[in-house]
């Protein structure tokens, strides 16, 4: 479990400094993403983006695992 959390960890620790040339990949503005905009407030759901990421990581943990 502890191996598990320090990976987790690092994984974190390295998107967070790879941010500024992920964001660049333009996940986050995929046709199919909710954005709702009224007045001054703002609701936002990645749903494309969040599928795509699911299954991104799901093909790359079958590898690993196979």
């Amino acid at each position: 479990m502890q191996r598990l959390l320090i990976v987790l960890g690092v994984g974190f620790l390295l998107a967070g400094l790879a941010w500024p040339w992920l964001a660049r990949l333009g996940l986050g503005r995929l046709p199919g993403d909710i954005a709702v905009r009224h007045g001054n407030s703002a609701f936002y759901f990645p749903i494309v983006t969040c599928v795509l990421i699911s299954v991104a990581l799901s093909l790359l943990f079958w590898l690993i695992n196979r």
